[in-house]
């Protein structure tokens, strides 16, 4: 089996280093060069045909985003980040996956807190499934224009009167790697009274604030990071937060709240969709939609199965449109979602099955 070929950008030549011993060190990696700026990485690409490129942000006369747009126009290809966890650095990070890289990695350091064995695997592990991913071609505007527009004219449209007869409707959807910009594609296409929604993305929490931020800036429907007990209601969209609990679903009389619980992983996941999903069967059964999108492993498919085997409709993203099909396989092998729907159908198709069930 041949070895992913690995090309290492970053102006730290300390960073390099560290990258270069961390992916030399798995057998299935090979790192075919280390460029401190993007005209030299450029040149290696042209030479080497490097599989994956791990690109930093803040680089010497070109900086790392004006490179990955200029690289995805010209020669896409799979591109793992190398971020900081600041404010700054998510916001940078989400710039780049607009812009088409695949994942993110913590820039890593000789005193790193989180240990150096964990971040390695995190890193070996993510450049790995990089490699084999298929990179998104950027948006046509560009992606460091601000504020962001709000969607044209949705897909669909939610009645009103339907809404109002049957509030229980709750959407839930799952993700991973790739996921920042399926959520954003099907977010933006929701009108501002959709039914209310629940959210899994795997990601720090250092992310998720930020993330539901920028969603909430680009969305007719309102974004944000969930709060503890908090009540799904038409027109929000609650994103589980990162790192530290699991987001379950929980019903309360005739209202749906969401729990924020300190369990421990699922999948090596907290949040996990799976967690969400199973609560999401439990607690509405036909009441709820459920979707898993794009990302490595299988978190979610069991949890979208037992959605269906509680009368709730299924969606999983069609493989044409994954940028990793692991998570929407394997709820696709195990018959648990009803449709497969390449990413621009999938808001469509949940909205018709919402605008269903009111009606019914």
């Amino acid at each position: 089996m041949s070895r992913s070929r690995v090309l290492i950008v970053d102006d730290s030549a300390l960073v390099r280093q560290i990258l270069r011993e961390i992916l030399s060190s798995d057998s299935a990696l090979e790192v075919v060069g280390a460029a401190s700026d993007p005209f030299h990485a450029w040149s290696i690409i042209q030479t080497a045909n490097p599989d994956v490129v791990t690109l930093d942000v803040e680089m010497p006369r070109m900086d790392g985003l004006e490179f990955l747009e200029r690289l995805m126009r010209a020669h896409p290809m799979p591109v793992v980040m190398v971020s900081s966890l600041t404010e700054r650095g998510c916001e940078t990070t989400f710039k780049a996956l607009e812009l088409g890289a695949v994942d993110y990695v913590t820039k890593p350091t000789v005193d790193i807190g989180r240990g150096v064995e964990a971040l390695a695997r995190e890193i070996v592990e993510k450049v790995k499934m990089a490699a084999r991913a298929r990179p998104r071609r950027p948006r046509r505007e560009s992606a460091t224009r601000s504020p962001m527009p709000l969607a044209a004219t949705p897909v669909g449209s939610v009645n009103r009167g339907a809404l109002a007869r049957s509030t229980e409707i709750v959407m839930a959807l799952g993700a991973s790697t790739g996921g920042t910009e399926a959520i954003r594609e099907v977010l933006t296409a929701m009108p501002a009274d959709a039914p209310g929604m629940v959210i899994v993305q795997h990601m720090p929490e250092n992310f998720t604030r930020l993330f539901a931020e920028r969603l909430d800036k680009m969305c007719a429907i309102r974004v944000r990071e969930a709060t503890d007990g908090e009540r799904v209601i038409p027109g929000i969209a609650l994103l589980a937060p990162g790192g530290a609990t699991h987001m379950q679903l929980q019903r309360c009389g005739g209202q749906y709240v969401v729990r924020l619980v300190s369990t421990p992983p699922r999948h090596h996941h907290r949040p996990s969709v799976d967690v969400l999903f199973e609560s999401c069967a439990d607690q509405a059964g036909r009441n709820a939609v459920g979707a898993i999108m794009t990302g490595m492993g299988d978190d979610g498919a069991r949890g979208l199965l037992a959605m269906r085997s509680a009368g709730a409709h299924t969606v999983a993203e069609h493989e044409s449109t994954c940028v990793v099909y692991g998570m929407p396989r394997a709820a696709v092998e195990m018959a648990a979602a009803e449709v497969v729907q390449p990413l621009h159908a999938i808001a469509e198709t949940l909205l018709r099955f919402a605008a269903a069930h009111g009606s019914g």
